[in-house]
């Protein structure tokens, strides 16, 4: 099982939902990077869960617990690790789902892949694995602002609720983490309404990357929006990326999808801040899909371990829109691919000035 993403900023996650914690190993942070552990500690405190009514009430600390890889402020160039202690599982509350297979969850996929699984929360499986993406997350968010990069993130549908608008500091004073507060009053009822019927609802969750330089990113097998995606994607919930315009564009014709330029810059930015796998210099901006959470009260048709048809409804504590709680996750994600092709650009700017060197020499 891989657990880890990036050639040179690379972050491994460990820790299973019900285990004794959780936390993640990141390498490749260069010595000497001032870090904040209380912008860490932020960002798993958006995460958390229990921070509001539309939330599971699963009650976690998640403090931040610091091991490695930092000395009197700064990085030392050697591994950081944090881990964050579970403090509130109840594993019990899953005994009678031990060998349930419960729709819309990895278990069936995991029981056939290793022939056995951990049934308590998900394992693994669980969004409890995403508290190390965002502690991560949190360390590469304070390189990329040593290059005045900065990421926002919320959640612009819920249901049929669209937001029309992006205050991103209006995202941060509302539940869902909406950009819209009219809109967010309407996403919340519809979470409220899924929940009084033991249901859930998905939804999409948009994150934007401010002040990334052009030039970041790869022209074939490893475009920028490619690993962009791909970070986005290895988030539980998750079933779809758009970049820029996206599935949109296809609406369009070439002449309203292309960006026109002029020598103020590009005046439009369909593409999303990326072209030919490269970053533009314009805002990076990514969408993702957030399936309805999975765990529901509602009575589910489903199979055992025999392969018996039994009825299932998953009782517990559980979010009803997972929306609110993506948020920092994506946001840590597209802050992490970002890293990686920061320090990757740094590479390849470093071997052409050796390559410059000799031919001069």
């Amino acid at each position: 099982m891989s657990s880890s993403f990036g050639r040179l900023f690379t972050v491994t996650t460990w820790g299973e939902s019900h285990g004794p914690a959780v936390g993640v190993v990141v390498d490749g942070v260069p010595a000497g990077l001032p870090l904040d552990m209380e912008l860490v500690q932020k960002d798993l405190d958006r995460r958390r869960p229990g921070q509001s009514s539309i939330t599971t009430q699963r009650s976690e600390a998640d403090t931040a617990v610091l091991l490695s890889g930092v000395f009197e402020g700064r990085t030392t160039g050697t591994p950081i690790t944090i881990l964050a202690w579970n403090q509130d599982a109840k594993s019990k509350d899953y005994d009678a789902l031990k060998d349930v297979f419960r729709p819309g969850h990895a278990d069936f996929t995991y029981a056939q892949k290793y022939g056995h699984r951990d049934h308590r929360g998900s394992g693994r499986a669980s969004g409890r694995e995403t508290l190390g993406r965002v502690a991560a997350g949190a360390i590469a968010k304070q390189l990329l602002a040593t290059r005045g990069v900065s990421i926002v993130g919320g959640t612009v549908q819920v249901s049929d609720v669209v937001a029309s608008g992006r205050d991103w500091a209006v995202a941060e004073s509302n539940a869902i983490r909406c950009p819209d507060s009219e809109a967010a009053l309407r996403m919340i009822e519809r979470i409220e309404a899924a929940r009084s019927e033991h249901d859930s609802v998905g939804g999409v969750v948009e994150v934007v990357a401010r002040g990334c330089p052009a030039g970041w990113g790869d022209p074939t097998m490893e475009k920028l929006d490619g690993e962009i995606a791909r970070a986005l994607m290895s988030i539980p919930a998750l079933k779809g990326v758009e970049i820029g315009d996206g599935f949109a564009a296809t609406f369009l014709k070439g002449s309203q999808s292309n960006d026109a330029m002029g020598p103020e810059g590009f005046r439009t930015n369909r593409a999303g801040g990326i072209l030919g796998g490269i970053s533009t210099g314009a805002d990076i901006v990514a969408r993702v899909a957030v399936k309805p959470a999975s765990s529901i009260g509602k009575a589910q048709e489903t199979v055992n371990a025999s392969g018996e048809a039994v009825t299932v409804a998953v009782e517990g504590r559980h979010d009803p829109c997972i929306c609110p709680r993506v948020v920092p996750v994506a946001e840590a994600m597209l802050a992490i691919a970002l890293a990686d092709a920061y320090l990757r650009q740094c590479a390849l700017l470093g071997a052409r000035s050796v390559m410059d060197s000799g031919a001069k020499a």
